[in-house]
């Protein structure tokens, strides 16, 4: 009996011993895999960012192996497979990483912009929504989300998504293309049902006129312009829209005559009390231009324009030294913002002060404006490389 439990005891022994050796040799393997797993992880975030797309996708593919739980990992393939193009397997990378963490940040973005480029517009529009859930403040996701309306062909909910898109980061380029290409949708099919609406109406000739003065079909234009007029003719702005086409075909005396008109029917009309004088300017009418500039003047008496064009009526009439107030004012009230305004009532300024045998004056002015223009010469160049760069990349994005 003894000997027996002696072999017992030393076979439970034995049995221990290697429950625990077997325990230590499972940690061992533990830390092993983690820390396979952390060097293929970084390994990958490197490859990213030295934009290696082929390493950084089997890096990440290896920490997926290694961490199948670990939703980043899977994330991080995903972003890779997406820059790559492949669509499918983006989605489905995302997707997996999302059943891991769904509150996972980003994930819903992407996964609707690999839905997206399948023209899978529901997914993508249900993975967006998720994602302006999670992050409300991401502007990138509400710019995407009225991208998939979009493609849906829901332009009212496509404006919404756009709008608040706008809001979070203004100016940015992408997101006003998108957004401006939304609200024209919106006109577009509220024109359409205006025009089934009533065909004749002269709101239906007023769009058209509009739509041909954008198209530079100046002709078209007028003739859609005289249309409305001879239903509405008393109608507010109608006369100076049709001015306003009249100026850019050069015709001036007929843009004087419609602007005239406008003014007979709304005199408190100081836009049009403006476009009126400056045309009186260029028609070499002066008196009637500085009549109408300080009219505008006390509605607004701190425009840098209206002091501006009021400065090249009293040159005219050689009134030498009003002139120079007035472009000074204007210089005053541009508040140094570098305006086509500012830098040419530099110039005015010293074109006077040199007639005035100022010429201390006349230099300090001419200085200013070769700056102003230089610099902004230089900012047009800039401008047209950024269009330029974000037409490629839109090229490319399209592709």
């Amino acid at each position: 009996m003894g000997c027996w439990m002696t072999v017992f005891v030393r076979v439970g022994r034995a049995r221990g011993l290697l429950a625990l050796l077997m325990v230590g040799v499972s940690v061992t393997w533990a830390a092993a895999q983690q820390e396979q797993f952390e060097k293929a992880f970084r390994a990958g975030v490197a490859a990213m960012q030295a934009a290696q797309w082929d390493a950084a996708e089997q890096d990440f593919s290896r920490a997926v192996r290694l961490q199948p739980r670990f939703a980043e990992a899977r994330f991080n393939l995903g972003l890779v497979q997406l820059q790559e193009k492949r669509w499918v397997e983006a989605s489905a990378s995302f997707s997996e990483a999302l059943e891991l963490k769904p509150a996972l940040r980003g994930a819903n973005l992407f996964a609707g912009i690999a839905n997206y480029r399948q023209d899978n517009f529901p997914q993508a529009i249900a993975s967006l929504k998720r994602e302006v859930r999670i992050d409300p403040g991401n502007a990138m996701a509400y710019m995407w989300l009225g991208v998939a309306e979009l493609g849906a062909g829901d332009a009212t909910a496509a404006a919404a998504a756009l709008d608040k898109a706008n809001l979070l980061k203004p100016n940015d380029v992408d997101i006003l293309y998108h957004r401006g290409r939304a609200h024209m949708l919106i006109s577009k099919d509220s024109y359409e049902e205006m025009y089934k609406a009533n065909p004749n109406s002269w709101r239906v000739h007023e769009v058209l006129g509009q739509a041909f003065a954008e198209a530079e079909r100046y002709g078209d234009a007028v003739n859609e312009y005289r249309q409305a007029l001879q239903i509405q003719p008393s109608e507010p702005g109608l006369h100076q829209e049709l001015a306003d086409v009249y100026w850019k075909q050069n015709d001036l005396a007929h843009a004087e005559s419609e602007f005239e008109e406008e003014l007979r029917q709304a005199p408190e009309n100081t836009t049009a009390m403006y476009k009126l004088a400056v045309v009186s300017v260029e028609r070499s009418k002066p008196q009637v231009a500085v009549q109408l500039l300080r009219e505008v003047l006390k509605s607004n008496p701190r425009s840098a324009d209206a002091h501006y064009q009021l400065g090249r009526a009293q040159a005219q009439l050689a009134e030498t030294e009003d002139a120079i107030k007035s472009f000074s004012a204007a210089v005053t009230d541009s508040g140094q913002e570098d305006t086509e305004t500012l830098r040419q009532s530099y110039y005015q300024l010293a074109q006077l002060y040199r007639r005035d045998q100022r010429p201390e004056e006349s230099r300090k002015a001419l200085a200013s404006f070769l700056q102003l223009k230089q610099q902004a010469d230089a900012q047009q160049s800039e401008k047209l490389q950024d269009k330029l760069k974000r037409a490629a990349q839109l090229q490319e994005t399209a592709q």
